[in-house]
């Protein structure tokens, strides 16, 4: 891979010198500010070698810099060795920022250029901003890839789209339709421009093949109460696709139209954007009045209704047997020497593909075995799978998409002799995990304000992890979405009946082992005090036991060995329905009282 890369970092060097251009920003997203994209756009990945779903590259004629979060620190270290790029670390006191790097490294009246399709309006305006500070140009028309990825390049998905029935979407498209519409009035806006695959999906009902693990679609959509419009490849529908778009009022034109469409707006029209997901470069087409404003879709679709939450405590159910028949293969075939990271993750797809109602994996299966554990976002290749055995630990996080749901758990084994240490930082991990569980919380809560709850008995041993602790989680659909989660840094969003969040803690040991445990919870309504008002609290739908030979007892308190216990037992009751009798004599073992 490196040596590839360094030809095409070459290649784009030699477009830059062309066009006179100094710096060039290259992020690992797409028209429509996704985390995961099409291989059509990965332009990034192309240029750096670097394939985790957070990176964004700066390239200048001397120098080219990486920069990553704390999930991906260790595989970027190891994916671009010798590819002509340094790393450099989001977020971590004493780290240079892009936007510090360009101010310092950049002389003055240098030309930065970047594709405005790939940047939102407000990361466009923040870098015409550090640029004209800094005595910089700026430039945001610069369309990178066609220039220089000429060779090789897939071509833009066609995968035909289909219906998300209502029967597991528990709302028509026309309801949505209309919330989203007296959102937007209620803003003073007349129409919305909606660029987000997911928020478009799930507005219409519909769903697609175009990125993995994700059954989104490429796509814009045009929201008013005068016309509605679906931008999209003609080769992605058919006639019952068609035929259902014009029972909900929805015209189709063709997906490179939009920007021309948008340019077409009456001046007298105001339109709802959202300036973080809508494009620079399709922010500047309208001529119109604008509301800049966080998309109400992204509120109301976090929201789950009771079709939809209902569903994902059956798809937690078959999810969970799936992984009773996973773990048990582990178990034993684990010490033969003969299976690798990559075969979990086979076996996984296997066992789940076994529901009527899976459509494939939410993401790829980290199986990170001993020190692989601790890289966060570890993704194992067929070069860098590690073979298993019967001793060690081996960190599976894994999730799958089933049409009433979305899974994501995360379990930490032990594959034979658990150290000290390991027991030790296991039941750490696990105590700030059930006090997230367990929290009761006044309403209007952000996550932020529970954040510590998982990490306190970390931060009581000078240890702690970097990622946040807590992510939403769509509903056959993106296994990360927002607004709200649960992290150190502050988000106004708060906590509210229906969404669902995941409880994720855990510790990573650079060159050991890596630990994380997960469950998905759900926003439920609490007690009621006449005196202090209503709260909420957590339920928690994922559906699989913890390593019980890794939890050292005397660390957890009476209410935290009573909680693993409750929980347990909810999860032999749920499951066993779902497993033959072999199966469920394993499973009886493993949630057996502490």
């Amino acid at each position: 891979m490196s040596k590839e890369t360094v030809k095409n970092l070459e290649a784009l060097r030699s477009e830059m010198q062309r066009l006179r251009v100094d710096a060039v920003i290259i992020p690992g997203t797409d028209p429509h500010q996704s985390e995961y994209v099409s291989d059509h756009w990965k332009l990034r990945d192309w240029v750096s070698g670097f394939t985790g779903s957070n990176g964004t590259a700066v390239v200048t004629a001397d120098s080219a810099g990486l920069w990553t979060d704390s999930r991906y620190f260790l595989q970027a270290s190891q994916q671009l060795q010798d590819s002509g790029f340094d790393m450099h670390k989001e977020d971590v006191p004493g780290e240079e920022s892009i936007n510090e790097w360009i101010a310092t490294h950049l002389p003055d009246g240098a030309i930065l250029a970047v594709d405005g399709y790939l940047f939102s309006i407000t990361q466009a305006a923040e870098l015409e901003e550090v640029c004209g500070r800094n005595g910089l140009r700026f430039a945001s028309d610069f369309d990178i890839a066609d220039r220089v990825w000429t060779s090789g390049r897939p071509d833009r998905p066609m995968n035909k789209i289909y219906i998300h029935e209502e029967k597991y979407a528990g709302e028509s498209a026309q309801s949505k339709i209309g919330r989203i519409l007296d959102e937007v009035a209620k803003a003073g806006a007349d129409s919305i421009f909606i660029p987000s695959l997911d928020e478009i999906a799930w507005t219409l009902n519909l769903r697609g093949e175009d990125v993995a693990f994700t059954p989104v679609f490429i796509s814009y959509l045009y929201l008013s109460q005068k016309e509605r419009v679906l931008f999209i490849d003609s080769e992605k529908t058919d006639e019952g696709i068609r035929r259902y778009l014009k029972e909900i009022d929805v015209k189709i034109k063709p997906y490179d139209e939009v920007k021309d469409y948008l340019g077409r707006i009456s001046t007298h029209e105001t339109i709802m954007l959202d300036p973080t997901r809508v494009s620079d470069t399709l922010g500047h087409a309208l001529d119109c009045m604008k509301v800049y404003s966080a998309s109400p879709v992204s509120a109301l679709k976090a929201v789950k209704n009771d079709v939809q939450i209902n569903g994902t405590r059956k798809a937690m159910e078959r999810d969970g047997a799936a992984l009773v028949r996973l773990f048990m293969w582990l178990e034993k075939n684990a010490g033969t020497g003969k299976y690798n990271e990559l075969d979990v993750w086979e076996k996984g797809m296997e066992f789940r593909g076994q529901s009527d109602l899976y459509r494939g994996d939410s993401f790829g299966m980290i199986a990170g075995y001993k020190e692989h554990g601790a890289i966060v976002h570890y993704s194992a290749s067929k070069e860098s799978a590690s073979t298993l055995h019967a001793d060690g630990l081996l960190l599976i996080d894994s999730g799958a998409q089933y049409l009433d749901g979305t899974t994501d758990i995360t379990r930490t084994l032990t594959l034979g002799n658990p150290t000290a240490d390991e027991i030790h930082d296991y039941t750490l991990v696990l105590k700030g995990h059930l006090a997230i569980a367990r929290a009761q919380f006044p309403v209007g809560t952000r996550g932020a304000q529970l954040d510590a709850l998982a990490r306190i008995y970390l931060w009581e041993e000078g240890m702690r992890y970097l990622h946040g602790t807590g992510h939403g989680v769509g509903h056959f659909l993106a296994v990360h979405e927002g607004p709200q989660n649960i992290r150190l840094n502050e988000n106004p969003t708060t906590l509210r009946p229906g969404m669902i969040t995941s409880d994720e803690p855990g510790v990573y040991k650079a060159g050991k082992y890596g630990i994380r445990i997960e469950n998905l919870v759900l926003t439920i309504p609490g007690v009621h005090s006449e005196e202090f008002g209503d709260f909420y609290k957590f339920e928690v739908l994922t559906l699989f036991p913890y390593d019980r030979s890794l939890i050292d007892r005397t660390m957890l308190t009476e209410a935290e060995i009573s909680q693993v216990n409750n929980y347990h037992k909810q999860v032999y009751e749920r499951l066993s329905p779902y497993l033959n009798n072999d199966e469920k004599q394993w499973l009886a073992e493993k949630t057996k009282e502490l």
